[in-house]
């Protein structure tokens, strides 16, 4: 067993630590705490995606004043598309092949999660994997920067479940911006995990708390959650903030930026200091460094980033003219090689209503967005990933968190808000080796 193990066990579930580390500016009084209005809350359980749809020739977000997502968003950026047109990305020299320092024999893992690993075609360690798997089961709180598709979520999950089989008293809290996301890390739990007997409750907004409430009276090994569902279940007392041994901050960048500081620092204010805590990212920004420095006690820093998001990318923009926009969509879907696509709209009826327009013009298409229920977003996307649907119309809620393979193409048929909302779209493509291709609408 682990020193980390050891002190948990030491520790025991339910004590409490009233360290200062744990006491956070602004959120000491659960009254006061500054939550995203419930104009900016979107149903899954962060702030609502839904940005003015604005129009300016060849601009992003041509109205000055205009803010996005209700009272209190971001204020719409000004910047020219063109810097985004980009048909010959730089033909850089292949990346070299990395040379892991660690087989997944090498880390001494428990012969369940071994197995269950080989059976999960995971032959050698990516990255981030070889390089924070170490530091994870050494019990050290660790910042890891990596792109998505990097194998981040079975850097942190491996280490963890070795750990939880070691002391099934430990339990975990894994916080995502989205719900899909919070999906995807409990089905890669339950992949790596077959016959373990480890549980898992995902406790997301956008859908019934009741069998969140049931799922949480059992022993949880693993709680995946949104933050504003996490904390509406810590105020019902269905979780128990002093039982947790580790935090993961999964997409900490993202969680940022739809307004969830407030709510992590509520979250994290009652949790016990000798706590583990976790944080990825894709990039590292003044507030996330900010972050870092309250929330984490010397963290390991990993860092896998070799280059940017948009360089394997071909991007263009397309010209339309009044009702032609609709048309000239059409003509682009029907396109041999446009084999797997994701169209980004602005308004959730907007999003609801271009899916709609697709099926009844031949094309198979699904779609995302704030309104759906949760068994309708998680349909949609299945088949998306399955191919029963060629398209999927989304608003930004798919910009991060939601990862499908072999995505051809992004089409932007609505601006986007921000430069960091372009770029979030576009990386949907063109993920790890792959190539890819973003088109951008525009007068």
């Amino acid at each position: 067993m682990t020193t980390t193990t050891n002190r948990r066990s030491r520790r025991g579930i339910g004590s409490r630590s009233s360290n200062s580390r744990n006491s956070f500016t602004g959120s000491s009084n659960r009254s006061n705490r500054q939550r995203p209005s419930a104009g900016n809350r979107s149903r899954f359980g962060g702030r609502s995606n839904n940005r003015p749809h604005t129009r300016s020739s060849n601009r992003f977000g041509s109205n000055r004043g205009r803010r996005s997502g209700g009272r209190g968003g971001r204020k719409i950026q000004e910047f020219d598309v063109s810097q985004y047109i980009n048909k010959n990305p730089t033909q850089t020299e292949p990346e070299a092949v990395y040379d892991a320092t660690h087989t997944f024999n090498d880390f001494g893992l428990e012969k369940p999660l071994e197995k269950a690993i080989h059976y999960a075609g995971l032959v050698t360690p990516t990255p981030i994997q070889d390089q924070i798997i170490p530091h994870i089961l050494n019990g050290r709180d660790v910042v890891g920067l990596a792109n998505t598709g990097t194998g981040k979520t079975a850097a942190f999950l491996i280490p963890l479940i070795n750990l939880t089989l070691q002391d099934r008293f430990r339990q975990t809290l894994i916080l995502t911006p989205t719900r899909e996301l919070a999906i995807q890390v409990e089905q890669e739990l339950r992949k790596l995990t077959p016959k373990m007997r480890l549980f898992s409750t995902i406790c997301v907004g956008g859908t019934s708390i009741g069998p969140q409430l049931r799922g949480l009276r059992k022993r949880n090994h693993f709680i995946i959650g949104t933050p504003g569902r996490v904390i509406d279940l810590i105020e019902r007392g269905a979780i128990d903030p002093e039982a947790i041994g580790t935090v993961i901050l999964d997409e900490a960048d993202r969680m940022l930026d739809m307004g969830f500081i407030h709510d992590m620092r509520t979250i994290l204010k009652d949790i016990p200091a000798e706590r583990e805590t976790l944080c990825f990212s894709a990039t590292m920004s003044p507030t996330i460094e900010g972050l870092v420095h309250d929330f984490l006690k010397e963290p390991e820093f990993v860092s896998v980033k070799k280059k940017e998001v948009t360089s394997n990318i071909e991007q263009d923009v397309i010209q339309y003219h009044g009702k032609d926009k609709f048309e000239t969509l059409v003509a682009l879907l029907q396109q041999d090689d446009f084999k797997k696509v994701i169209v980004f709209g602005a308004m959730k009826h907007s999003v609801e209503r271009l899916s709609k327009q697709l099926r009844a013009s031949g094309i198979s298409a699904e779609s995302i967005h704030g309104n759906k229920t949760h068994p309708q977003r998680v349909r949609a996307l299945r088949n998306f990933k399955e191919g029963h649907a060629k398209v999927l119309v989304a608003t930004d809620v798919a910009a991060r968190g939601i990862h499908v393979d072999h995505v051809s193409h992004v089409i932007n048929y609505d601006l986007p808000a921000t430069r960091d909302d372009y770029v979030h779209r576009i990386g949907r493509t063109g993920r790890g080796k792959h190539r890819g291709k973003a088109l951008t609408f525009v007068k």
